[in-house]
């Protein structure tokens, strides 16, 4: 892959999986490696609603800001191709499952409870773990998630020694073996 060539994305890849994964970083850097743009569903919301999703789940509940989810997810995924960076919940809704499936590719970043826990304890950026028993909490949402987040296309381990770098060259990897979704061209 040296010369003159460059990536061709076939479809916006959607990066799914819990909170401290990776998505975002990951995320960032893959789009800059193929050349396209970087889109955070989560950050779309806030911009459309002028709002922290905090405040959207507050002021009109989780339903109502499951709903804009939706609507978003399928409004980037009907833009230019892109490196798509979900909230984790975003993909346990049927619906999105079937519009990503439909118009993208998922791709489960799948890191393991301890490097979870390792990513997200000392942060308080994380409204679900905001509990009295944190790690119990991630590790429920993270037992639940599991078997729906298996559902996605491609998997991608995770590892605690990989750098953002080194995971995103892992679903760089992982992609280019899907000609429909990424290609290399001279």
């Amino acid at each position: 892959m040296s010369g003159k060539g460059h990536w061709t994305l076939g479809k916006t890849v959607v990066l799914v999986g819990m909170m401290g994964a990776g998505k975002t970083a990951v995320g960032k850097a893959l789009a800059a490696r193929i050349g396209v743009p970087f889109l955070d569903s989560d950050a779309e919301i806030e911009k459309a609603a002028n709002m922290a999703i905090s405040e959207i789940f507050q002021r009109d509940g989780e339903t109502f800001f499951r709903a804009r989810e939706t609507e978003v997810i399928d409004r980037l995924l009907d833009g230019p191709r892109a490196i798509l960076s979900t909230g984790g919940g975003a993909f346990l809704a049927e619906r999105n499952r079937d519009l990503v499936a439909r118009k993208g590719v998922s791709v489960w970043l799948d890191a393991d409870l301890p490097l979870l826990w390792s990513r997200v304890k000392g942060k308080n950026t994380r409204p679900l773990l905001r509990t009295a028993h944190p790690y119990e909490t991630l590790a429920d949402i993270y037992n639940a998630r599991v078997p729906i987040y298996e559902l996605a296309e491609i998997r991608v381990r995770a590892r605690p020694e990989y750098s953002v770098e080194a995971m995103a060259e892992q679903v760089l990897n992982a992609l280019s073996a899907r000609r429909d979704v990424l290609e290399w061209v001279e």
